[in-house]
């Protein structure tokens, strides 16, 4: 996995899933492309025109709160970002998004704005705001889950490995 580079859409604590994809789409359709044209519509309606691929969700505290359902990561995906950058995360959000092979990365969020420029290197743990000239240090991602991402997420990587891969092959 190489750095990632986009823009930040700046979210602030406790962001639970309903917000990431309102309860009122969930149950209509399993078309992620179709859902994702609602994504985040409840706290900023037409979020989804303003998503560039490889853009960023930037969050605070308590990221994914909520349901369990996988439809919020596999959502965000389909919008195009990149990747989810907070300063923590739900326990189940953070590993659905590594099961649906969303990077996620945990960081002091403070220093980032809407908008800025980011550099998101999940292997090396580092985020760049090229905005503001900053380099964060963050949580890198233990290399197990590094294995499922860079396989495209946890059904990928099962069938690719016919089961379970710790090691490198």
């Amino acid at each position: 996995m190489t750095v990632m580079s986009g823009k930040a859409h700046t979210f602030g604590d406790n962001l639970n899933t309903d917000y990431v994809i309102s309860g009122k789409y969930k149950f209509k359709t399993l078309d992620m492309n179709e859902l994702a044209k609602h994504v985040m519509e409840d706290i900023r309606p037409g979020f989804y025109d303003e998503i560039e691929k490889g853009d960023f969700v930037v969050a605070g505290e308590n990221l994914g709160a909520g349901s369990s359902r996988e439809q919020a990561p596999l959502v965000l995906k389909a919008a195009g970002i990149g990747a989810v950058v907070a300063k923590s995360f739900a326990r189940i959000f953070y590993r659905n998004c590594i099961n649906v092979g969303l990077p996620v990365i945990e960081v002091d969020t403070s220093n980032i704005a809407e908008g800025d420029v980011l550099e998101v290197d999940i292997a090396g743990g580092v985020v760049k705001n090229v905005t503001k000239g900053m380099v964060l240090e963050a949580k890198p991602l233990p290399s197990v889950m590094m294995k499922i991402l860079a396989d495209g997420g946890l059904a990928e990587h099962l069938k690719k490995h016919n089961g379970f891969a710790l090691e490198d092959e």
